[in-house]
Formats: structure tokens, sequence, C-alpha cells
């Protein structure tokens, strides 16, 4: 009982580091340490157009690590874990456009207020005969107490945030129970080339920053295993740019990655990639996407036959994505493994002098 109540206060500590970071230490994008709460700059163009209409304030409370806006968005019921200041939220409430809905949960009241202050604003600005975004004060690993149902989303994101709650396993096992089938979690997150020491996960700058609180990459995908989620999909990872003396030297060698993944609610699928001599036609016909990246080893283009293993011939036929592809193939016979799966964290690849900002 002791452990457990020992276990309680650690958590405690932990969200009360990060609503003090977030809510007060931190005013807008410009008093982060580090670059590992900011995006990419180079984003289509449709997102471009829906990041505008996004109020100002809103905007400059932003804290992500990722772009996370998947595909075929329309009529989606939509969970954004860690709203913050309602940034994401309100560039997926034009997406999903009228029909479709979302929610932001996030713990920290002074972010929440600034979200709920303009959801007025972006329903008039959109057009839209009612609001169809709401946000929730709560906790990300206590789905449950905000009457958040099971079977509820067709897809969760979560932009930089899980890496800085104390109990991700609670986390993802939730996301899991409020996810319907077929669906899916695509978020971005921070991750590390090593286990964190203890000593550098207590200490709160570098647990506010995002990098302290990252998971050993390999961990993670153990987790996410454990929980159902049972082929991981990375489909954007970069290394992060430490140009903070004091924070270098505390990390050391540990290199940190922020990576974009997605996480399928199939039961089915199987935990390696195997071969049914099974192929995929990409119509072309996804929104804004003249091709299609499923993640780093799957980029179709329009029309062109690929082969595919089991696994991701599912995550396009019983998801979403199946309108927009034709199958070819069957389950009747096995050929083996596929091919090697895609390395996570490409070493040439974030190697490179890329540079990135805010967005």
């Amino acid at each position: 009982m002791k452990d457990q109540f020992k276990g309680i206060s650690i958590a405690t500590e932990k969200h009360e580091v990060v609503k003090d970071y977030y809510g007060k230490a931190l005013q807008n994008t410009q008093d982060l340490k580090t670059d590992a709460c900011c995006t990419e700059t180079q984003v289509p163009q449709y997102i471009k157009d829906a990041l505008a209409e996004v109020h100002d304030e809103v905007s400059a409370r932003y804290y992500g690590c990722g772009l996370v806006v998947p595909e075929q968005l329309e009529g989606m019921r939509i969970l954004d874990l860690g709203s913050g200041s309602g940034r994401d939220c309100y560039v997926l409430s034009r997406l999903v456009g009228e029909n479709g809905y979302v929610v932001g949960v996030d713990m920290t009241p002074e972010q929440l207020a600034i979200a709920n202050k303009y959801v007025d604003y972006h329903t008039e600005k959109y057009g839209y005969r009612q609001p169809n975004v709401e946000f929730k004060q709560g906790y990300i690993e206590r789905l449950d107490e905000l009457d958040l149902a099971d079977n509820r989303f067709d897809i969760i994101i979560s932009n930089c945030v899980i890496n800085l709650s104390p109990d991700k396993e609670a986390v993802l096992r939730e996301a899991y129970r409020v996810l319907k089938p077929g669906g899916e979690v695509y978020f971005s997150d921070v991750y590390a080339d090593r286990r964190v020491p203890k000593e550098l996960v207590s200490h709160p700058v570098l647990y506010g920053e995002c990098l302290s609180g990252a998971l050993y990459w390999n961990d993670f995908m153990r987790l996410a295993k454990s929980l159902g989620f049972l082929d991981p999909r990375l489909v954007e990872d970069r290394l992060l740019k430490i140009d903070n003396e004091e924070i270098r030297a505390l990390l050391g060698k540990i290199r940190c990655f922020s990576a974009t993944y997605r996480l399928f609610k199939l039961p089915n699928l199987e935990t390696a990639s195997e071969n049914y001599g099974q192929s995929v036609i990409y119509k072309g016909t996804l929104p804004h996407h003249e091709r299609f990246k499923l993640d780093k080893q799957y980029l179709f283009a329009k029309n062109e036959a690929f082969p595919v293993c089991g696994n991701t011939y599912r995550m396009l036929h019983d998801t979403r994505f199946a309108p927009h592809f034709e199958f070819m193939g069957s389950w009747d016979t096995h050929y083996g493994l596929f091919k090697e799966a895609e390395t996570p964290f490409d070493e040439k690849q974030n190697d490179s002098e890329t540079t990135y900002g805010c967005c």
C-alpha cells in the first residue's frame, strides 16, 4: 500500500511540474529553451490555410513537436490528448467539417482558458451553425473520469504531450479503450535513443522541455504492442537540435528524436510483416494527397500496384482508407516474412543539417 501511495505522489508531482511550466513559466513559443516542441515549417498548403484562420493568441501558446494532421478527416470524431491552447483542435475543427467533432483534453487551466475563449470566434470564422469542438479539463491518463465512452473516436491525436505523462501505459490503455475498432492514434512525441536516468527525469526544465520524460523508443514499441497496438508504424522522425549548452551538458550522450507514429486498433494484426502475396492500388482520391504516405516504408503513388504485407493490407482495408484503394489477393497462401521493417530513426537522415522552426 505504501508503494501505491508513493506512485500517486510522484504522478501528482509530475502533473504539477507540467502545469506550472506550461501554465506559468511559458507565455509563448519563444520561451522554449530547445526545439523539442517545434514543428517543421514545411507543411501542406491546405494545412497552412487552416492554421492561418486560428486566432493569434491560440497559436502563440502552441508547444507541439510534430505535424499531427492525418488524412481523410471529413466527418471524423477526433480526440486531442493534451490539447493545450487548442491550436490543433481548431485546425482539425476546420478540416473535419461541420459534421465532424473534436474534443480536446488538457489539465492546465491557463491553457484551457485560452482555448475556451475562442470557441465562438472559430465557429463564426468557419461559418458553422454550432460549435464542433469542446474542451475538457482532466488527465489524459484518466479519460474514464471525463465521461468518454468506449469505442467513441475515429482518430486520436497528441502533439508532444505523452512524454510529459507520469503514466504512459495508462495513457495508451485509455486511448485504446475510447478508440473505435479500425481507428488510429496518430501522434507526435519525443523519444530517446536510450533509457533516461532517473535523476534527469526529476529535472523540472528537462522534463518541461519534453526531453527527460521521453521513452526509449524500444520500450515504447514493447508497451504499445502489449496494450493492443500490435504494429506501430513510424511516419516521420528527426533528431532534435539542442542549442542550449546547459541542457546539452545535462543530456550528455543521450540523443532525442521527435517522431510521429500511427497506432491502429486492429486486433487481427500480426506481430511481424507477413507475406500473403497481396497488393493494393491507391486511387488518388484522398483529399489533398496525390500520393499517400502510410509510414516511412509505404508511399503509395496513384494508380500503381504496390505489394504489401498482411498488416498493411488490413491497415488500408479495415479502416477509413478502404474506399481509396483497390485490393488484390487473399489470405490463402503464406509466403513467409514480407521484408525487414524500417528501422526507427534513420541515422543518415537524422544526421543532416536540416533546420526546423515553430509554425
